[in-house]
């Protein structure tokens, strides 16, 4: 297996993970700045592996398996860790959200793909909005974190950061809701033949073979 450039972007991506994490339960003044950065650096490198594949053809599976994997992971990471830090019920909403919606289009897309019918929920335009309010929004609320003993109004612009944040997470999750709803809509007609062509087979009755009947 070859590893282009892209993959090892990707790669990166999800080594930067842990060091997330780490970085936002260390007790210092300037780990909320860290923990946004170390997003930001993820989001740069999401854009820049896709950018860099397009440019100059260098494709592959194991790349476009791993891709949207480590996007999920380092999105839901973030939302955990900012669940954590402010655990109010309407985090806790936009958070499930996301994640949940998440989840299920990545079943719908493994179910269409073994249908022959990935492309038709492929990513659109509104996907793509959705996906920069929710980077804008979580590189916010981890620069509004509070980690340890630091209070909100520690931090430079903190709460106005913090009221944007929250905000912008909120429209991603509405979009995040509304997208999915659109990929359900789109691949509903393909998963009801589907389920139609499975459904008759399994009620033909079946054939017996004269070599094998007994009298």
């Amino acid at each position: 297996m070859k590893l282009t450039v892209p993959t090892w972007l990707t790669l990166l991506r999800i080594l930067l993970i842990p060091v997330l994490v780490l970085v936002f339960y260390l007790p210092y003044t300037w780990t909320n700045f860290a923990a946004a950065f170390i997003f930001i650096l993820a989001a740069v490198t999401d854009w820049l592996d896709g950018w860099i594949a397009r440019r100059y053809h260098l494709y592959s599976a194991f790349g476009a398996f791993l891709d949207p994997v480590a996007d999920k992971l380092m999105v839901a990471v973030s939302l955990f860790l900012i669940v954590q830090d402010t655990p109010t019920m309407w985090m806790a909403i936009w958070a499930a959200v996301i994640v949940g919606r998440e989840i299920a289009v990545s079943a719908l897309r493994e179910w269409m793909a073994e249908l022959g019918q990935r492309a038709t929920v492929k990513v659109a335009a509104l996907g793509k909005i959705k996906t920069i309010v929710q980077m804008v929004a979580l590189s916010c609320l981890l620069y509004a974190s509070t980690p340890g003993s630091q209070q909100l109004s520690d931090i430079w612009m903190g709460r106005w950061v913090f009221v944007l944040g929250d905000w912008l997470l909120a429209i991603a999750a509405l979009l995040t809701l509304w997208s999915g709803i659109q990929y359900l809509l789109a691949a509903w007609p393909i998963l009801r033949e589907g389920e139609k062509k499975t459904v008759d087979s399994s009620e033909q009755p079946a054939t017996i073979s004269p070599l094998t009947t007994r009298e």
